[in-house]
């Protein structure tokens, strides 16, 4: 699936052709498109139960919204397998199908799923189905990935403790207890991590940083590129003083206390997340294929539903109508709407004419007339025929 792919559905009445025949309309429709500006499917659409106009309106608005959100929810969950697959576009793609099926050939062969979404249910129960299968499918993508995000995130905390520098890491395996002075009432050990460039200053200055450093009490504990890390004793009543005047230099004071076991524990942190992430990341894959399958279906199926309803408001009863799935990109759906506008302008009465060259033309107070008259007062999108333009990323 091509990223500049576009889908056109187009519902039109079978009047359109002379025999009145769905084949012959859908010919009809294919040939109004032209081969050059896509490719014309037939798109499959049941009969539902019918209920009364106010009721058909307001399920229009309602399916409207509802496609919005499956709209928002296919994509959240497409960015959420980028994240999970570190932005692997091919990947991605080995991952987005629906039903087991690449997206255009699922939409290509669509069929309602008669056994899910039973067609002798009424138009709203069908709406509220659709809509909580949508809603649960989105939290729970969004509970499974947050839950990964977390514990991917602290692993890179624990990996940051063991590789990062003297100023940051962990000091279990750095710093020997015996250094420390424990169970003092008079004495503190501070261990301050001095950038390589600062030690001679460091040298020069700390004795008298503040008040009651014991003096010549520094020994380098370790090294690295980055850091020298110091243990520097003072008197307890002086350290908050000390610690202070170290961050003012720029010297970083890290904190450290001895455990018993720290280092076997750290480890056991760090490799206890590592298989929980691993765990996670297969988790958050499988959820995250399947969530954009079944949400990609459901919004197939809530463009279905819009179609219905549309052309039953659109043509009226009996309903006689042919829908078409043309498979297109940017460019050539603009001119495949004007091919369309030019030959079925006629089917929006007098809301749509013509110019004196013979283009179709708009006229603002019948459409606004024409709008009201089915329920779609402030749809700018109003065409003479039924149409709706999507993409599935």
């Amino acid at each position: 699936m091509s990223k500049d792919t576009k889908y056109l559905l187009v519902s039109l009445p079978t009047s359109i052709s002379p025999s009145h025949h769905q084949d012959e309309a859908l010919e009809a429709l294919r040939s109004t498109i032209g081969t050059d500006n896509g490719q014309t499917h037939p798109f499959a659409i049941p009969n539902f139960k019918i209920g009364t106009l106010d009721a058909l309106v307001q399920q229009a608005d309602d399916l409207a919204k509802l496609e919005s959100s499956c709209q928002q929810v296919v994509a959240k969950v497409a960015d959420s397998l980028r994240s999970i697959l570190d932005g692997d576009e091919d990947r991605v793609q080995q991952h987005k199908t629906i039903n087991d099926k690449p997206v255009d050939q699922y939409l290509r062969t669509f069929q309602w799923n008669k056994i899910k979404y039973r067609q002798d249910k009424p138009i709203a129960d069908l709406i509220d189905s659709l809509q909580k299968e949508v809603a649960g499918i989105d939290n729970d993508v969004k509970a499974k990935f947050s839950q990964y995000s977390t514990t991917k995130t602290n692993l890179a905390q624990a990996e940051r403790k063991r590789t990062g520098n003297l100023s940051t890491k962990s000091l279990t395996t750095v710093v020997n207890p015996r250094l420390i002075i424990r169970d003092s009432d008079y004495l503190d050990t501070h261990l301050i991590a001095v950038p390589n460039m600062s030690v001679k200053d460091f040298y020069k200055n700390y004795e008298t940083l503040s008040d009651k450093v014991v003096p010549r009490s520094a020994i380098e504990v370790a090294k690295d590129e980055e850091f020298t890390l110091f243990a520097v004793v003072t008197f307890k009543k002086t350290s908050a003083d000390f610690i202070h005047k170290c961050r003012e230099k720029r010297w970083t004071p890290r904190e450290y206390t001895y455990k018993e076991g720290g280092k076997e524990a750290e480890a056991k942190e760090a490799s206890d997340l590592e298989q929980e992430a691993k765990k996670l990341w297969g988790e958050a894959l499988r959820l995250g294929r399947t969530g954009y399958s079944e949400s990609a279906m459901i919004w197939v199926h809530v463009l279905a539903l819009r179609v219905f309803v549309e052309t039953v408001l659109r043509y009226g009863l009996p309903l006689d109508f042919v829908c078409g799935l043309i498979q297109t990109n940017t460019k050539a759906a603009k001119k495949a709407r004007t091919n369309l506008d030019a030959n079925y302008s006629y089917l929006g009465g007098n809301a749509f004419n013509r110019d004196n060259k013979g283009r179709p033309k708009k006229d603002d107070q019948a459409l606004t007339n024409e709008m009201q008259s089915q329920g779609h007062l402030g749809d700018a999108e109003y065409s003479p025929y039924v149409y709706y333009e999507f993409e599935i990323v």
